[in-house]
């Protein structure tokens, strides 16, 4: 990503090197490939440095707009403070109309709900089965279909009892064990071995 500065104001943003026109001159697409850093810098066009150092995962909050500034002879990409989207849901009365809008703790247990659905999904057909034919469910899709519940309980409490969004996001962060394994706060719904 290039910019155009012109009279030390950034007067474009150029994302895709294309043809052209600065002052009286038509210059090809093919500057941005060919020229050396100085060459470009010399008609105004400068290499967009980026500091995500303030971007946040948009899964937990709320990004500013990028920014663009130019100073030093440097062109920066940068954002503002996020703000954590909130973890409880939010009830506000417009014209005495109560509207919630759900938090990241309802929407998550939303999703492990779902989750929790299409995992025991896989094993409805034994239900079926012993409904319709008598025929025993086999122990090990019992004990399955019951620590999938176990787990679920278990994570249902850990999202309800986060205290805010980082909370949340440390919840679903993983990290590298001392054995190599990645694994999360929240742990991993227990699936069936084929």
């Amino acid at each position: 990503m290039y910019a155009l500065v012109e009279n030390n104001e950034i007067t474009k943003i150029i994302t895709n090197p294309k043809t052209m026109v600065i002052g009286d001159v038509r210059y090809p697409a093919k500057i941005f490939s060919l020229w050396s850093k100085s060459e470009l810098e010399a008609i105004g066009i400068y290499e967009v440095i980026t500091d995500s150092s303030n971007k946040k995962d948009e899964k937990w909050y709320i990004n500013t707009n990028e920014s663009y500034a130019f100073a030093d002879s440097q062109v920066t990409r940068s954002w503002g403070t996020a703000t954590a989207k909130p973890h409880a849901d939010v009830t506000e009365t417009i014209d005495g109309v109560e509207y919630t809008t759900p938090g990241l703790k309802t929407k998550l247990i939303r999703d492990l709900k779902i989750t929790v659905a299409n995992e025991l999904a896989r094993t409805d057909w034994y239900i079926t089965r012993n409904t319709e034919k008598s025929t025993a469910i086999p122990s090990a899709i019992s004990t399955h279909r019951d620590a999938v519940r176990t787990k679920q309980a278990e994570m249902e409490t850990a999202i309800s009892n986060a205290s805010d969004t980082p909370a949340l996001e440390t919840l679903y962060t993983y990290t590298e064990q001392d054995d190599g394994s990645v694994t999360r706060p929240l742990g991993e719904l227990p699936t069936l071995e084929s």
